[in-house]
């Protein structure tokens, strides 16, 4: 497995510093953003659609550090009945029209949240039984079987036809597909393009094994996120883990994402990648820092040490 950096974290600095910075920690690979969720700071897209020079430009920019653009990350939520999501649809489509000029075969995205019926204006993410009230079933049955699936089959049919080999969904919350079970779901509907990017911080807080759920998983991982997750004692013992807080209110959540770590042992984490690789995984792992317990600069440097003594390589 190689060493990936999501660059967003890196977004207050210009293009070609930040690639600089990324050789510099030793790290020979980007996954880079387009859309969704992201401003994308680092790529405008309808420049390098519209144009070679553009694209190979960019292309040389990151050839002359040594440094691979492994995947193109559109993360967002593609079935929101309103403007975001006919936003997120159009970045998604473009970044596979993208990705064919660029010769990129792996997307990272999200599988996105519908609203419960055709009558809603907002996601509704059912994480609760369905027996009660009973019509939970109704709305799930069309979040799924109306909405996700028609929309998957095409984006699939269209991302096969951009030479896209891969699209790896993030089990991330408020999310369709947040856990192994979820993405069979889809990927038995839709096919074996689509698999888990796998993520361990969100599984972590959800209650699941990582190491567990790659196991389950097999050659339905598409993509690792290297990112981790703190249960903050004292706090989760009291109010479990679902909250409503600001997710900049780190010393009263629950749980945090932190720098790789910083949340379970280097010993965890060589056995969670021996046991990715073990089951046939040797692509990249991906950096994604979000830790908002520390400074940028901490959080990365953390992570990048842990992360290079644990990746299997």
């Amino acid at each position: 497995m190689k060493l990936s950096y999501v660059t967003d974290s890196l977004g207050h600095l210009p293009f070609e510093a930040m690639l600089d910075r990324v050789a510099q920690m030793g790290v020979t690979a980007v996954e880079m953003t387009t859309g969704g969720w992201s401003g994308a700071p680092h790529l405008r897209m309808n420049e390098l659609l519209e144009s070679a020079e553009k694209r190979n430009a960019f292309l040389g920019a990151l050839e002359s550090r040594g440094i691979e653009l492994c995947a193109l990350n559109v993360s967002g939520n593609p079935l929101d009945p309103g403007a975001l999501g006919a936003k997120h649809r159009d970045d998604t489509e473009r970044t596979l029209e993208l990705a064919e000029a660029l010769g990129v075969k792996k997307i990272i995205m999200m599988s996105g949240l519908p609203p419960a019926c055709a009558e809603d204006r907002v996601p509704n993410w059912i994480s609760y039984t369905v027996s009660w009230p009973p019509v939970l079933k109704d709305y799930l049955n069309y979040q799924w079987n109306d909405v996700a699936i028609p929309y998957w089959h095409k984006l699939v049919d269209k991302a096969g036809g951009c030479g896209v080999e891969k699209i790896a969904l993030e089990n991330f919350s408020s999310m369709l597909v947040y856990n192994p079970e979820t993405l069979f779901r889809l990927r038995d509907a839709v096919g074996p393009l689509v698999g888990l990017n796998l993520d361990p911080s969100h599984l972590f807080w959800m209650g699941a094994d990582p190491i567990a759920a790659a196991r389950a998983l097999g050659p339905a991982i598409h993509h690792v996120h290297g990112k981790d997750s703190r249960l903050e004692r004292g706090l989760v013992d009291i109010n479990g883990v679902m909250e409503t807080k600001e997710v900049t209110d780190t010393v009263a959540r629950a749980w945090n994402y932190v720098a790789v770590g910083c949340g379970h042992d280097l010993q965890w984490w060589r056995e969670f990648f021996s046991v990715v690789r073990m089951l046939g995984y040797d692509g990249h792992v991906s950096l994604e820092m979000e830790d908002l317990t520390m400074s940028v600069d901490a959080g990365i440097r953390t992570s990048i040490d842990a992360l290079k003594q644990t990746i299997s390589q």
